[in-house]
């Protein structure tokens, strides 16, 4: 095991470093100080061979001028919230409108815009490291004083395991995921509609016109019930109005059943690849890259829609307007952490 920190480039007079956590078995992971992006993860296809299996770019300008929020950690808040507003005990917080009049993912300079502190953490069987970032009190609009911790460590069993942790001064809403886009062909070799996926989900969130939430839906009888495995491209080709109000496949919360049980099951049938998520998120976002636009090149590869897929663990978006919701308020000198885990495999 073994963590290998390299230059990455410069923001004005900062500089952004890569940290690459590699284990014994060749499998590594890149991010870097911008955002806590991961870059790259090398993964084994089913000939032991490696190759990368998520989007990125190999440059601070590239991630600078990105709109698709490639490999970053989100906060303060994922997702949408309606209006750019919210009330807490009496008090209208207003947000950055970044989305068509409503707050996407943070604001203007959210987690994914900053750059975070990094410490090296090593331990018997596994390496990793640790981002820090202070959010003061206003940020965004954000209300309270957040420290924020993002350790992202890897181990001999192929394991990516990402732990947020957090605390307010204040109460304040939080809800933080990461926004890699997964493509199992290995270095975007083909598009991922013919992925399959699981998910442990009797239930999704309806989306309006907006993409902001509407109501709570069962899965069953619709292109949204994975409960049974089946291929991307179901939904990406499906007349149904929810598929076709995401561009032509998924933008949408899908409620979690079960939690630390193989909840989530990407694979790739060609390269032998497997993802399994599980997490303590009550809620994963499936996005099938819908608003990736046919200009210009990722990594040599032309940037189009499906090169990658979202599976962003998360609280649910527009929590905040919907008290039927899992909160997502945190109170005052509440430490909170959660955990979300990767596995990599094949079959």
């Amino acid at each position: 095991m073994k963590v290998v920190k390299e230059s990455f480039g410069r923001i004005s007079e900062k500089a952004v470093d890569v940290y690459t956590l590699e284990n014994d078995h060749g499998m590594s992971v890149s991010c870097i100080t911008l955002g806590c992006i991961i870059t790259k993860i090398m993964t084994p296809d089913r000939g032991g061979i490696l190759e990368n299996v998520v989007i990125g770019y190999d440059s601070v300008d590239e991630y600078l001028s990105d709109s698709y929020y490639l490999g970053a950690v989100i906060g303060r808040f994922a997702g949408r919230i309606a209006g750019a507003s919210f009330e807490l005990d009496g008090k209208m917080y207003p947000l950055a409108k970044n989305n068509n009049g409503n707050h996407l993912h943070g604001g203007l300079k959210g987690f994914d815009k900053v750059i975070w502190d990094a410490e090296v953490i090593e331990h018997e069987g596994e390496a990793g490291v640790q981002f820090s970032y202070f959010s003061p009190d206003g940020e965004e609009g954000y209300p309270g004083n957040l420290n924020v911790n993002v350790l992202y460590s890897l181990n001999n069993q192929n394991e990516l395991t990402i732990r947020y942790t957090a605390k307010s001064d204040q109460k304040t809403v939080l809800n933080m995921t990461n926004h890699s886009y997964f493509n199992l062909s290995g270095d975007l070799k083909r598009d991922t509609l013919d992925h399959s996926l699981q998910i442990k989900s009797s239930k999704y969130l309806e989306l309006n016109d907006e993409l902001l939430p509407l109501k709570i839906a069962e899965v069953q009888g619709t292109p949204f019930d994975f409960t049974a495995r089946h291929r991307i491209r179901e939904g990406a080709e499906s007349d149904f109005s929810q598929n076709k109000l995401a561009g032509g496949g998924y933008d949408h919360p899908f409620i979690l059943d079960t939690n630390h049980d193989n909840e989530i099951i990407l694979q790739d049938d060609e390269s032998g690849r497997s993802l399994t998520i599980e997490t303590e998120e009550v809620a994963v976002v499936l996005y099938s890259g819908t608003q990736i636009q046919e200009n210009g090149e990722i990594r040599g590869v032309p940037a189009r829609k499906y090169l990658g897929l979202c599976l962003e663990t998360q609280g649910l978006p527009d929590a905040v307007h919907h008290t039927e919701y899992p909160s997502c308020w945190i109170e005052k000198d509440e430490e909170v952490t959660k955990v979300t885990t990767y596995k990599f495999g094949t079959f």
